[in-house]
């Protein structure tokens, strides 16, 4: 997508319509990690006042990590409410990461200080006792959901800077925990960690290959 279509997208679009409907605890949800071999799934939720105005906030895949970390701050500072939810290694092997991001996301929602009336959704249908609209690249399309994306990426990332300095050979500080060639090179020589994701193929075919040594 280029800057120009970008600059095009209506990203109040759906909030203006639930507004016109009288409806205003309008909130967002997003997750990031799903394709990672380590860490968790991290989901966010929150919602914006009817004025918030962040000029620039889009998906946060497509900002810079400057412009994602001063983002973060302002969507903390100006929401009405946000939740964050998260989904270890460990239960998305024992669930699968489909399940595991639902687990993750409706974890964001219960951890709100305030109940949202309804609930914009990238891309994932979620069943819950609010009313929900499920957007294809909302993370594009709806600010609400914009803002969730980047309390998403940014906290998990920073969990990852974490575990960095405890495993620094693995590189997670530049990878995030997706499968390098670096990352992959070092599961070969130090093997792996109790955060990786056992079920994701690289890490499974590690461990079937050494299980008996």
């Amino acid at each position: 997508m280029t800057k120009k279509e970008l600059e095009e997208i209506d990203n109040y679009k759906y909030e203006r319509e639930l507004r016109e409907k009288g409806i205003t605890l309008i909130a967002g949800v997003d997750e990031v990690g799903r394709g990672p071999l380590v860490g968790p799934v991290v989901a966010a939720c929150c919602i914006l006042p009817e004025k918030f105005n962040l000029d620039g906030l889009t998906d946060s895949k497509k900002l810079s990590e400057k412009k994602r970390d001063y983002f973060f701050e302002e969507i903390k500072r100006q929401a009405i409410s946000y939740g964050i939810g998260v989904v270890s290694a460990k239960k998305i092997d024992e669930v699968n990461i489909y399940e595991a991001t639902k687990i993750a996301m409706k974890e964001a929602i219960n951890n709100m200080s305030v109940k949202p009336e309804h609930i914009l959704i990238d891309a994932m249908p979620l069943e819950l006792d609010i009313p929900t609209t499920s957007i294809i690249k909302g993370d594009l399309k709806s600010i609400t959901i914009s803002a969730a994306s980047v309390l998403a990426k940014v906290t998990r990332d920073r969990m990852l800077y974490e575990l960095d300095k405890e495993y620094p050979m693995y590189d997670f500080k530049n990878n995030k925990g997706y499968g390098t060639k670096k990352h992959l090179e070092a599961i070969e020589e130090f093997g792996v960690i109790d955060e990786h994701r056992r079920s994701y193929s690289p890490v499974s075919d590690y461990l079937e290959k050494h299980k008996n040594n």
